[in-house]
């Protein structure tokens, strides 16, 4: 922006040409999408790609830009196909089949004194999501504690790890089935609690519709709760509490 301004003060452009370009500030076309590489200046985070849905060649072209701009890219929701496209041009990139996000470039660095994202699963089936919620934290710069297999069937095996809880700057909790690990966590905690339900369950689980509704009816106070299967979605609001900052995805 200070460089168009000048530009226009020395009279290298007009005054309709330098509002053209303020108007597409941070807008890059690729011709498959338009990107904002001006979020991570607006709100802390750069923009992360939603992999599902598209080809790899636009998972390439997405990410090549965003790469360029920020020195790092993450996609949700990726596939192997779409690894090796980015690979190809990206070679610092990783894929983790589990989670199933597509990196390259470094984490966003912690700031000073911020306090540890805590994610906990209730089962190793919620493993993926609870991986997509811990590593798209880390990618966005928070410490992540990660507490695995602590559902209500066996509660001691929460209780075992409160004194963990209580040093997080928030909590993500990820369940699926009844999705009671959310209500419970947020009778426990004195900090923020998101929940994330997610698909797993048998058939009374409507693909984690019983989770999502059983944790939006919770009825400890200090609840928030994203979209089922939304591991990033938590992750991204998590690090709006611990970070003190606004972000967001397209």
């Amino acid at each position: 922006m200070h460089d168009i301004l000048d530009r226009f003060a020395k009279g290298e452009l007009t005054r309709e040409q330098a509002c053209e370009a303020l108007q597409s500030l941070g807008c890059v076309e690729t011709g498959c999408a338009r990107l904002d590489t001006g979020r991570l200046a607006r709100t802390g985070q750069p923009e992360v790609v939603f992999c599902a849905g598209k080809t790899p060649d636009q998972v390439l072209i997405t990410m090549r830009e965003l790469h360029a701009a920020h020195g790092r890219t993450l996609g949700t929701h990726a596939d192997p196909e779409q690894f090796a496209a980015v690979q190809a041009v990206l070679p610092n990139c990783s894929f983790d089949p589990v989670s199933r996000l597509l990196q390259a470039g470094a984490n966003m660095q912690p700031e000073e004194g911020m306090r540890e994202v805590v994610v906990i699963s209730a089962g190793t089936a919620d493993l993926p999501v609870a991986e997509e919620a811990a590593k798209s934290a880390e990618f966005l710069g928070c410490r992540v504690v990660r507490l695995q297999d602590c559902g209500v069937a066996g509660l001691h095996r929460l209780l075992s790890v409160q004194g963990k809880l209580k040093q997080a700057g928030v909590v993500i909790a990820v369940a699926g089935m009844d999705g009671a690990l959310a209500s419970v966590l947020g009778g426990l905690c004195p900090v923020p609690v998101v929940a994330v339900p997610t698909s797993v369950g048998y058939g009374a689980a409507f693909e984690g519709l019983a989770p999502l509704l059983s944790m939006l009816n919770a009825c400890a106070p200090g609840v928030a709760v994203v979209n089922i299967d939304n591991g990033f979605g938590a992750a991204a609001f998590a690090a709006r509490i611990v970070r003190g900052k606004v972000f967001g995805e397209v």
